[in-house]
């Protein structure tokens, strides 16, 4: 059920940044005279298709992964000299500048869309409220303590621990000093504190900027009761069943969930006893935790069982809405944020900074879709628009075969004042093509290797 829900959710997401980043185009095209041949959401076989009055022909094709909009232009066959007028190539170099573009101001524009959606009908999250500082650690060092809540990190104000995390990511690279403003308890007023650091998540895959810092996340106490059993997992095999709670775990009593997972975690492959209070009574199980591999190479144990949710008191969660236009604001500030971001990353992965091995495919955009999916309609919306603004930066990269590469043989032109020759054309498609397949092998080769 999970694998097919997985591939549902991303048949929709994709289907909605295809349909958004080549409507862009097709609109602008229409609006400047182009005769617009096929609209395609998919490439292969089409397997539904029909045209309009201007004979556009409107289709969906086998493979969902792409689409395109062919357009009338000398340059891929005869045109009638009728219609000359009418093709691609006969515009003038701004209009071929606007049509190019669309694409990608398409998928912006839907996740302004998106954002102001969530940011009208409100989203709750969690107030960024310090649980534990690892002593030692940066945070520790920068002074920073449990029951402080987070309000600001380098001068950027932040609600809740998703923001945290981004304006700490967007430092990556960073030496010297991280600015964090917290406020204890009952203080209205913030205090800076300044977070020693060197080469920050450098290279770290992936990047966990939290546990770097030292910082744990305040969660409330769950106490160790299975809730759910995994078919065919160890605690199953071990006869754990719903409703048990576990007293101790080779003879170590168990304070909550966290700590069971901990003690189950250190030991992979390693036989213990486990003690549970069933119905009344205490049973003693024997557990084998299945040893699962770690993206970094490590192992740790796992046992296929599951907790019952925890509803989070009311003062740790925290409610964002926005009337309609401060909504669009809003919106407006967290794509540019989240675009700046995305640019930001691509150039600290080609400097080094940044491990390539972060780049995601088709199978993890799956299960992230999936993952969003079932978490609930916020999570997947909020998924949708960062993996749009994706697409538009990855589509405006200057690589010829992609929207970037077109517009900037078009900005040549301008300062030429001549089209960039067919040949050089030419050669940079081949160029262009190598770079993508190779971007693609690569995201598909660190796919494979999170799955195994």
């Amino acid at each position: 059920m999970g694998l097919i829900q997985n591939v549902l959710a991303v048949i929709v997401v994709l289907g909605l940044l295809i349909t958004f980043h080549e409507f862009g185009h097709f609109w602008v095209a229409r609006r400047c005279g182009v005769k617009v041949l096929r609209f395609s959401v998919g490439f292969g076989k089409p397997l539904w298709s029909r045209r309009d009055r201007h004979g556009t022909e409107f289709a969906i094709a086998a493979i969902p992964l792409g689409g395109y909009v062919k357009m009338l232009d000398e340059r891929e066959g005869p045109v009638p000299p009728e219609e000359r007028h009418r093709a691609f190539n006969h515009k003038n170099v701004w209009q071929r500048i606007a049509i190019v573009a669309a694409g990608p101001l398409a998928n912006f524009l839907l996740a302004l869309v998106a954002y102001w959606a969530l940011f009208v009908v409100g989203t709750t999250t969690v107030v960024p409220v310090i649980g534990d500082v690892t002593p030692g650690s940066p945070a520790a060092e920068g002074g920073l303590a449990a029951g402080q809540e987070i309000t600001a990190v380098e001068g950027e104000a932040v609600r809740s621990w998703e923001e945290v995390n981004l304006e700490l990511v967007s430092a990556i690279g960073a030496s010297g000093e991280l600015s964090v403003a917290a406020r204890d308890e009952g203080d209205s007023v913030a205090r800076e504190h300044r977070l020693p650091v060197q080469d920050w998540l450098v290279r770290q895959d992936p990047p966990r900027p939290l546990a770097t810092l030292g910082v744990t996340p305040w969660r409330p106490e769950v106490p160790a009761v299975i809730d759910r059993v995994a078919e065919g997992e160890p605690a199953a095999a071990a006869g754990l069943e719903s409703g048990d709670r576990i007293l101790a775990v080779a003879g170590q009593p168990v304070k909550d969930w966290s700590h069971f997972v901990e003690e189950v975690q250190v030991r992979p492959g390693e036989r213990v006893d486990v003690e549970v209070e069933r119905d009344g009574e205490t049973l003693t199980l024997p557990l084998t935790p299945r040893a699962r591999d770690r993206e970094d190479g490590s192992s740790v144990g796992y046992i296929g069982a599951g907790v019952a949710p925890v509803a989070w008191p009311e003062e740790y969660r925290r409610e964002i809405r926005y009337a309609p236009l401060a909504a669009l604001g809003q919106a407006a500030n967290r794509t540019g944020d989240m675009t700046l971001l995305t640019f930001d990353a691509i150039r600290k992965m080609l400097v080094g900074l940044i491990s390539p091995s972060n780049l995601s495919g088709p199978i993890t955009i799956a299960r992230i879709a999936g993952d969003s999916a079932r978490s609930g309609l916020e999570s997947f919306v909020s998924f949708l628009a960062y993996l749009s603004i994706s697409l538009g930066v990855l589509n405006l990269l200057p690589i010829p075969v992609l929207d970037g590469g077109h517009l900037l043989y078009y900005i040549v032109e301008v300062v030429r004042g001549r089209p960039v020759s067919e040949r050089a054309q030419a050669v940079g498609l081949r160029i262009g093509l190598a770079l993508v397949g190779t971007l693609m092998l690569m995201a598909l080769y660190f796919d494979l290797m999170r799955l195994w």
